[in-house]
């Protein structure tokens, strides 16, 4: 998760958010080098003694700066079309999380041979112990296993909510009325944190989002033990 006074981004724990990560470096490398063109050539304009009053048109030169960024929207837009693919890419996945958003907590239902269902809401501030995470922390936890394909499934029971978990690079609108999905690959077991992201109320900032993962023997245990 993330810190204070951290500035880079979270470090990934999906395949996806990897991507976005590398998708976020390159197009900086392309930021910063364009920025530094633009500054030396504005520097050497404020600094520049000679004027050419009498030139009208520079077909070159128009030619050249119209050319160049074209090339250089090609090459941020070809790593942007391929990451959008990786997003929208669905798989048969044998884990079903469905999420539900409500004001303002979340419902879960896992429908693996029996459905299993339960809501979580943040921890409040008096039940805390040492090790939590003020506003993160809820009293139940999703579980999902690692290694494994997971389909995210969202919907809303009132308003507009959005299920976001930035270490994975998931985020879904939570519309009422319409299931959205998305493909979720645990790499590694943890457990991650993230917020409901779209503004949904007076306490849309209490409704927390957790999700532990876990080995699939772990996992299956935890299914047996929730009946």
């Amino acid at each position: 998760m993330s810190t204070w006074g951290q500035l880079n981004l979270m470090d990934p724990a999906s395949p996806v958010q990897g991507e976005m990560l590398m998708f976020h470096d390159h197009a900086l490398v392309l930021l910063v080098g364009i920025f530094t063109f633009v500054g030396f050539l504005g520097v050497k304009l404020v600094f520049n003694k000679f004027a050419s009053r009498t030139i009208l048109e520079a077909q070159e030169l128009e030619t050249i700066w119209t050319v160049i960024p074209a090339l250089l929207l090609i090459w941020l837009a070809l790593p942007s079309l391929r990451l959008l693919y990786l997003l929208d890419g669905q798989t048969n996945a044998g884990i079903i999380l469905k999420t539900t958003g409500h004001q303002w907590y979340w419902s879960y239902e896992i429908p693996l041979f029996q459905t299993l269902s339960f809501d979580s809401y943040m921890t409040p501030e008096s039940d805390l112990v040492s090790g939590d995470f003020r506003l993160l922390e809820v009293d139940n936890r999703a579980v999902v296993p690692y290694q494994m394909e997971t389909t995210v499934i969202s919907t809303s029971a009132d308003v507009l909510h959005a299920w976001a978990l930035p270490s994975m690079g998931v985020k879904m609108d939570a519309v009422p009325g319409r299931l959205n999905s998305m493909s979720m690959f645990v790499e590694k077991p943890g457990v991650f944190y993230g917020q409901c992201s779209e503004i949904c109320g007076a306490n849309h900032s209490f409704m927390p989002i957790v999700v532990e993962s876990v080995s699939l023997s772990d996992f299956i245990t935890y299914l047996k033990t929730s009946d």
